[in-house]
């Protein structure tokens, strides 16, 4: 399993949101840069990234953040956030070198998008970003709900070729009350996807027990910079 650590970025910086809510804001460093170096010196295989300004606003707000972020890391890296057209998939993977991005909003709004860019760039390099409220299938940022249900959309991603989602249950984000294990067991049971665990990682017994259930990955963001779990460890240990 792939214990993947996780920097969101507002305004420059690396920070962490309440339940997706803006206005619930930590800011955890001014330099995400150095962030990533020191997940990559403890052992971490992947970095997660996400826009969150791209991810309401539409644009790549955080480019030059991105860009350092890309050169102070060698291990693989993946970005969300406001990626919704060729043109910004095109700079993030061949520009930046980004290793894979994750289609959050686009892929439900748009999916002739998403089938092009898997043409283009394969699902190993395209994710998908499942955010989850009520069973529903939120986007933008998380500002608005759709009416699809999260298990139908995952079907259909399958059926499109995707083989890798990004899952997060909001109500558990940011809250240190552990995933959702429900919704995984549930994914896990009616579908083939490679799914990455995302919300409410709360110590390593949780990452542990994410390993015990064979699940692909596990993200770990406000447990790491709270202090409430040992990421070098846990690498080690469930990596």
């Amino acid at each position: 399993m792939l214990v993947i650590p996780a920097i969101d970025l507002k305004d420059g910086e690396a920070v962490r949101l309440y339940k997706g809510d803006y206005n619930k804001k930590v800011v955890y460093s001014s330099h995400p840069e150095e962030l990533a170096a020191g997940f990559e010196k403890m052992g971490a295989k992947y970095l997660h990234v996400v826009d969150l300004d791209g991810a309401k606003d539409a644009h790549a707000t955080n480019k030059e953040t991105i860009k350092r972020i890309r050169a102070s890391i060698s291990i693989p890296m993946e970005l969300g956030g406001g990626i919704r057209d060729m043109d910004t998939v095109s700079m993030y993977l061949e520009e930046i070198g980004v290793d894979r991005v994750i289609l959050g909003t686009a892929a439900i709004k748009n999916p002739a998008f998403l089938d092009e860019a898997l043409k283009k760039y394969g699902p190993e390099r395209i994710v998908v970003g499942v955010d989850v409220r009520d069973r529903k299938v939120s986007i933008a940022g998380w500002l608005e709900t759709s009416d699809v249900d999260y298990l139908t959309f995952i079907h259909q991603l399958e059926e499109r070729g995707v083989k890798y989602i990004v899952c997060t249950d909001i109500s558990k984000d940011g809250t240190l009350t552990g995933p959702s294990f429900p919704l995984y067991e549930e994914i896990h049971a009616n579908s083939k996807i490679n799914f990455v665990v995302s919300g409410g990682v709360k110590d390593d017994e949780d990452v542990y027990e994410v390993n015990k259930r064979d699940y692909y990955a596990c993200i770990v963001g406000k447990a790491y910079y709270e202090g409430r779990i040992n990421l070098k460890e846990v690498i080690e240990n469930a990596g």
